[in-house]
């Protein structure tokens, strides 16, 4: 095989004699908002099977009327102690949009998303997560994929809380999956910040397909610091769960593949249609006030540039990890998947109007704006928690991680590593409990990738573009631009960092908590699968 970039430059023939369109799809919008010049994203492999959302029989996004269901708003579970909440995956059915039939899903408590599970710092939370699903796929299954060979089962699920400090037992570690007719009680200790994590399915070579299927669901925790505040909350605290899908005209999801019944993965899926909390182009009534938006961007593969049609700031209070030291206002934010955001936007000045949220020039949905004068006590405060910044001097060990991708588009289609090894490699990053680490991820490939640890949350230190040619010909990083530290709104604690390509992305962490192995993977789910994804182990 040779590897994915030197592909690219001997790939000409094939463009000129039409086997890959001319007309590439970009690795959706980081291409031109995240990516240096020069470096943009695109799997020719894959896109040589051209634009699936073109297809005949799926549904056409321009057909459907906006703004005619309201926004549903996932129940919200309060844990009590001693008392384990019980969370059923089954099959269900739900409308999508008013104009399309019923879709079948597989999800958490009967909808996606899942339940909101409001927990307490200091307030451990137990799940019983059931597993009702049924013993065959409706998605296709590619039994070539690492952990999904034919002689396991087809259906399998773990429950990974992703952000969650949390035991090794409790993670939701890729191959601790169970069959439909088994469950799995997580205890999560809930001793960590306030923050926006979220849980969704993790099983070792179908996760891809059972996210994307609807297995996902949003975990608030909070803390005295976060409540006294004073930041919009109750009904003015709207979680904002993203996903894009492609639908048949009678309703039936789409997972595009290959088009090879014994290998169907295909290296990144993108929709036409974009999910808020579930629903196509949904509208949310709102008051004239502040609301606090929880945005979680849960898309196997699809990057969002978020911002208002009308132009209109907003505050960026969060990320990942929990409060920023202070608000950033901002008029637009790029999220990749698995990243969240904590947003504040003021609809004072906009009584009886409609403000739409927009992926660049496409809109998500609509805040239809009521007329009546309301009364709001909320605040942002120009201070919002303290968040020490790491420095060199706090770092005892730093690793060089390559981010890896190979093809030969024939007989291996794809093939994405980390550190140039496979999932079942011998683990190579043993790292001491407590002991501080800067990670930094060499981005070979011509993607943007969102790397995410679990166990730790981590800052970004900085991004610096080198010679990526010379890297691979000779293993010498040679750097070609000047360190760039992160913007204002990625300085707080993370769990997922876009690793730019043509970039060595830095990242500290403080192993601390808990013992144990676990996993670090990019989020996009596709590349995950085969084999994005390694081991390591805390000792």
């Amino acid at each position: 095989m040779v590897d994915r970039r030197r592909f690219l430059k001997t790939a000409g023939w094939a463009a000129a004699a039409g086997w890959i369109p001319s007309r590439l799809l970009a690795h959706d919008m980081h291409a031109m908002q995240a990516a240096p010049a020069g470096r943009v994203g695109n799997d020719l492999c894959m896109h040589a099977m051209g634009d699936v959302t073109r297809m005949p029989g799926l549904v056409d996004p321009a057909k459907l009327a906006p703004f005619v269901d309201t926004l549903p708003v996932p129940p919200v579970l309060v844990p009590a102690a001693g008392k384990p909440l019980r969370l059923r995956m089954a099959e269900s059915t739900q409308r999508l949009h008013r104009d399309l039939p019923p879709t079948r899903l597989w999800t958490y408590g009967g909808a996606y998303p899942g339940p909101t599970i409001d927990a307490r710092k200091g307030q451990a939370t137990e799940v019983i997560w059931e597993n009702a699903l049924p013993v065959k796929h409706f998605l296709p299954v590619d039994h070539a994929i690492c952990g999904a060979e034919a002689d396991k089962p087809e259906v399998r699920a773990i429950v990974h809380l992703h952000g969650a400090q949390v035991p090794r037992a409790d993670d939701g570690y890729p191959e601790d999956w169970y069959v439909p007719g088994k469950s799995r009680r997580h205890r999560y200790p809930n001793t960590q910040d306030a923050a926006t994590l979220w849980y969704h399915d993790h099983a070792m070579g179908i996760n891809r397909l059972n996210m994307y299927a609807g297995l996902t669901g949003l975990y608030l925790l909070r803390d005295e610091h976060e409540l006294g505040l004073g930041l919009p909350a109750g009904d003015q605290e709207l979680p904002l769960v993203l996903a894009d899908r492609l639908l048949r005209e009678d309703g039936s999801l789409y997972y595009p593949d290959s088009g090879d019944a014994n290998a169907p993965w295909v290296p990144e899926v993108f929709g036409n249609l974009t999910l808020v909390n579930g629903a196509i182009l949904p509208r949310a009534d709102v008051q004239p006030r502040r609301y606090r938006l929880r945005v979680l961007n849960a898309s196997n593969g699809r990057f969002y540039h978020l911002r208002f049609r009308d132009g209109r700031p907003f505050q960026a209070i969060g990320s990942d990890q929990g409060l920023l030291a202070a608000p950033v206002s901002m008029r637009s934010i790029f999220l990749a998947p698995g990243e969240r955001a904590d947003l504040v936007v003021d609809f004072a000045a906009s009584r009886g109007g409609a403000i739409e949220l927009m992926n660049d020039a496409l809109p998500l949905m609509r805040f239809a704006v009521g007329q009546g004068a309301v009364r709001d006590d909320s605040r942002v405060p120009d201070v919002l928690r303290d968040v020490p910044r790491f420095t060199e001097r706090d770092v005892s060990r730093s690793r060089e991680l390559t981010l890896d991708e190979y093809s030969d588009c024939v007989a291996t289609p794809m093939l994405m590593l980390l550190g140039g090894k496979r999932w079942h490699d011998p683990v190579t990053e043993t790292v001491k409990l407590g002991t501080t680490e800067a990670w930094n991820l060499v981005n070979l490939t011509e993607d943007t990738h969102p790397i995410h640890l679990h166990l730790v949350r981590f800052q970004i230190l900085d991004r610096r573009p080198y010679d990526v040619d010379e890297y691979m010909s000779s293993k010498t990083l040679r750097f070609t631009g000047p360190a760039q530290p992160p913007p204002a709104h990625e300085r707080g604690w993370k769990d997922v960092v876009q690793a730019y390509p043509g970039m060595v992305t830095r990242i500290v962490a403080t192993f601390d908590g808990y013992k144990g192995r676990y996993a670090w993977h990019c989020h996009l789910a596709e590349h995950e699968a085969n084999e994005m994804m390694r081991p390591f182990e805390v000792v």
